[in-house]
């Protein structure tokens, strides 16, 4: 039986690495997709040792126009497409009072974390159906706690992601027919490079009990949860999200 095959865009390192590294683990071979050319140093040998193929595409997904090759490279590879996993995305490009916000900043934060994760979802649906596979498939969308809990800081990121989650409801009612599971997954804080800048605000935060968990997520955590979604065994609950943030999401008085 043929392996399975995902593609992981923004998968070169922190949360990304890890879904591509669970994934592996749970018998998937892997396209990784990310800026980068060429790949950084070492990521075949983190993928190849857990027994996957490995295959790696530069692609900025704000670059409508790289879609399609990234599609052509998995196929061409691989011939096949089981899983999107869809984690590439940015941070707010300048934190600061939501009345000072650019109009430029809002554009490149909507142009990669929304636009490009749309489009990109559009096309490998469409190669999905268009080559049926032995395997369950699956689209997993990595937004952010952010999708609900606002930030005046960085409204521009809030809102890409609360418009990230509205698609991943779309797209699942869309693909539910097809039997593919859409699925979106918000962590929470991450110990990540996105969040290296504010870790010391964070740390802070968590031990004063803003994570009910009192501890920081770790990449590996939303791997995990990746890799479950993927193997098909959830496939009826198609449409959920799947809040990763050690209960910070959860309404307190």
């Amino acid at each position: 039986m043929t392996r399975p095959v995902a593609i992981v865009t923004g998968g070169a390192r922190g949360i990304g690495l890890a879904c591509a590294e669970a994934l592996a683990e749970a018998g998937f071979d892997i396209l990784l997709a990310d800026l980068a050319t060429p790949p950084a140093e070492g990521l075949h040998a983190r993928i190849e040792k857990r027994g996957a193929a490995f295959g790696y595409a530069s692609c900025d997904i704000a670059d409508l126009a790289t879609h399609e090759r990234l599609v052509a490279a998995a196929l061409e590879k691989f011939g096949r497409i089981d899983c999107l996993v869809n984690n590439a995305g940015i941070g707010a490009v300048e934190r600061g009072d939501l009345l000072d916000l650019k109009p430029e900043n809002f554009d490149r934060i909507v142009s990669v974390n929304l636009r490009g994760t749309v489009f990109l979802s559009q096309s490998v649906a469409k190669a999905m159906l268009a080559t049926p596979t032995d395997h369950p498939k699956s689209v997993v969308t990595i937004t952010s706690v952010s999708a609900e809990m606002a930030s005046p800081e960085r409204p521009d990121y809030c809102v890409s992601k609360a418009g990230l989650s509205m698609w991943v409801k779309n797209l699942a009612l869309r693909l539910a027919p097809e039997n593919i599971g859409v699925f979106e997954v918000r962590p929470g804080i991450v110990r990540t490079d996105m969040t290296a800048g504010v870790a010391h605000k964070y740390d802070a935060l968590i031990e004063s009990g803003l994570v009910p968990a009192r501890r920081w997520g770790e990449p590996a955590d939303i791997g995990a949860a990746v890799a479950a979604l993927a193997s098909g065994k959830l496939g009826f609950a198609t449409g959920s999200i799947v809040n990763l943030d050690g209960a910070l999401s959860v309404p307190r008085l």
